[in-house]
């Protein structure tokens, strides 16, 4: 049963860090694209 844990953690642990990593970069584009679009407005007046 240990062994059993043990090799589902190395299958899968790489993927989910990497997946967590770029989740993490994609959010703060988003929020830069965010913050993009809220000041739009007020830079065309």
């Amino acid at each position: 049963m240990e062994e059993t844990w043990i090799s589902l953690i190395t299958d899968v642990g790489f993927p989910v860090a990497v997946t967590f990593y770029l989740l993490h970069r994609i959010e703060t584009k988003l929020n830069t694209l965010i913050e993009s679009i809220v000041a739009l407005p007020e830079k065309m007046r």
